[in-house]
């Protein structure tokens, strides 16, 4: 027996249309996970550039000790690399979003379009997956990095009290 069509739509079982949109929200639970990250990784990067702020402050200040002046370029090598991997982690999880959005795309045309998209949708999916694992190891790579040079170089210098 053939389901009656409205507006191009085949009329079908709640249970089936429920099921497609239990399927189209899965990308948008990610993304949404995705977006998290991303504030998390702005906030950092955020804290990481004011430090390259002071560091910068404190390197330009009417100091002449060499040895706090090596240990402050030392920090702005560090709080660098820092800035590039939380860069390239923004970059991945934005692509990651982007690849999430697509997927439930993918997923809502395909079910609505009744037409094959399974080869679209495991690439979309597959490649928001796959940007979040980077993004997720690009944060790892920055604490790694934050990590031992507070291990081994210890927090900014703090300024001086200004003498009058």
């Amino acid at each position: 027996m053939a389901l009656p069509v409205f507006g191009g739509i085949a009329a079908e079982p709640v249970d089936s249309v429920a099921h497609i949109i239990q399927i189209a929200l899965t990308p948008v639970f990610m993304l949404s996970g995705i977006g998290t990250l991303l504030n998390l990784f702005n906030t950092r990067l955020a804290r990481v550039s004011d430090h390259i702020e002071q560091a910068n402050a404190l390197l330009t200040d009417d100091n002449d000790d060499m040895l706090r002046n090596r240990i402050l370029e030392r920090h702005l090598v560090r709080l660098h690399r820092r800035t590039l991997m939380l860069d390239a982690a923004i970059l991945a999880g934005g692509l990651g979003g982007a690849a999430s959005c697509g997927a439930a795309f993918v997923l809502f045309m395909g079910s609505v379009r009744d037409s094959s998209v399974a080869n679209w949708l495991v690439f979309l999916f597959g490649a928001a997956l796959a940007c979040t694992v980077g993004a997720l190891g690009l944060f790892l790579g920055d604490s790694l990095i934050s990590w031992h040079g507070l291990k081994r170089e210890g927090p900014l210098p703090r300024p001086r009290p200004k003498t009058a």
